[in-house]
């Protein structure tokens, strides 16, 4: 069997992806320097809940070891949260999109200081908090702050850095595969510690076979959902050009149930980690910070509340802004293409906007159950934070639109060889 040069392309994609991940998950395991690392494994040990262990899964572990890597992309997301929320409301962000791709350009940009501002802001509040934990670092001063945030500050860059090559140059979606990577990378460890609770007797072994079935049932709920579709019936009127009548045909349009895919419980979660990234390790003794951070762990109503509401206005935001109904019924009008019973135009977007906002809703709430409700099991058992619904929610998410993209690549490179067939045969 011949290789064809599109098929070589797509697995140069594919190696290149793997050998970025690599690199990624190589960096989670170097340290910071001036850390005692046996301080450091006792300090971990008893802040394994709350947002440090939500903050832990989006690191891919590095957190916990405290490597060059531990804000992860979180500051990139946030940037990313704060430029789009402008692009709604700033006329000057709104010129940028509609500028096209020189717009898209300088909304990156934008998003790139805003990411090396937030590292900086959050690397120093790490060094800080770091020094603050006593025996934790070795010599604390000026110096050790000085390269503290010097480290993870380049290490913040380098990551967004990595997602953008894999974004360009792999397989696509960089920034949610090094998320995705960074979980799948942890689920092995999640599991033998799950099964040694269970051997210790601190979780019943029917306890343990109710988590997997409920982790089975909700992989499933969510490949269902995820796939689940709306087709709205659009007809094409026929056409007669000389002696031939061309048109009369008939499609649809395919509005997904979760259009907003793994986004919103992403941006929720960095909304719930950016306040109080450091307030969970215990670092102060003051008392209103001690407070706080008695607020955000599993199971308080507050923690539930902020992180279902972000999650139901993010999957709203960003489906508004990725689908807009009015262009939509513009295109299909030029086309001619009419939906059976409804007038084109503003008759057309209405009626896709009023089944948009149905299907957001049923998203959003879909959302919001999974990721809430392994919270519950988290904060009564003593379950690793990688089995939560966030966490199974990414790697769903996230393997079932990288799987579309290697298929859409694989369909294309089909196409263009079929196409090279057929001119060649004439």
């Amino acid at each position: 069997m011949s290789v064809t040069p599109q098929s070589n392309d797509l697995k140069n994609r594919i190696l290149f992806t793997v050998f970025i991940l690599a690199v990624y998950r190589l960096g989670t395991f170097v340290p910071l320097p001036g850390i005692d690392p046996e301080q450091l494994q006792i300090l971990m040990a008893g802040n394994q809940k709350g947002l440090l262990g939500m903050f832990n899964v989006f690191a891919g572990g590095a957190v916990s070891r405290m490597a060059i890597f531990a804000l992860g992309i979180m500051p990139y997301i946030s940037s990313s949260i704060i430029v789009q929320l402008l692009t709604g409301v700033s006329d000057y962000f709104k010129n940028l999109k509609s500028q096209g791709e020189t717009g898209r350009r300088k909304i990156s940009q934008i998003t790139r200081y805003g990411t090396v501002l937030l590292a900086l802001v959050q690397g120093y509040g790490l060094s800080v908090g770091l020094e603050s934990s006593a025996n934790l670092v070795i010599n604390p001063g000026v110096y050790f702050k000085i390269t503290t945030v010097t480290t993870i500050v380049a290490g913040t860059i380098f990551l967004m850095w990595l997602g953008e090559q894999i974004t360009q140059r792999g397989i696509g979606n960089g920034i949610s595969l090094i998320i995705f990577s960074g979980i799948v990378a942890e689920i092995p460890r999640a599991l033998v510690t799950t099964f040694e609770l269970g051997r210790t007797g601190a979780i019943s072994t029917l306890m343990i076979v109710g988590i997997f079935l409920l982790l089975i049932l909700t992989i499933i709920f969510i490949v269902f959902m995820e796939r689940a579709l709306r087709k709205i019936l659009i007809n094409y009127p026929k056409r007669q050009m000389g002696n031939k009548i061309y048109g009369g045909d008939s499609s649809h349009l395919p509005l997904k149930v979760n259009n907003a895919g793994v986004i919103p419980a992403i941006f929720a979660s960095a909304l719930l980690l950016l306040p109080i990234t450091f307030s969970n390790f215990n670092f102060s003794s003051n008392e209103s910070f001690l407070n706080i951070t008695s607020y955000f762990s599993q199971g308080q109503p507050l923690y539930m509340i902020l992180y279902a509401s972000g999650i139901i206005f993010f999957t709203f935001f960003y489906t508004s802004i990725t689908f807009n109904p009015n262009e939509t019924a513009e295109n299909l009008r030029k086309y001619g293409g009419f939906i059976p019973g409804i007038r084109p135009g503003e008759s057309t977007a209405l009626y896709i906007d009023n089944i948009l906002t149905k299907l957001t809703t049923i998203g959003a709430l879909y959302l919001t159950l999974v990721c809430l409700m392994p919270e519950f099991l988290i904060a009564n058992y003593p379950i690793p934070f990688y089995l939560g619904g966030a966490s199974v929610l990414i790697v769903v998410v996230v393997a079932i639109d990288t799987v579309t993209q290697v298929q859409t690549r694989l369909m294309s490179s089909q196409y263009e060889q079929l196409i090279k067939k057929t001119k060649f045969g004439r």
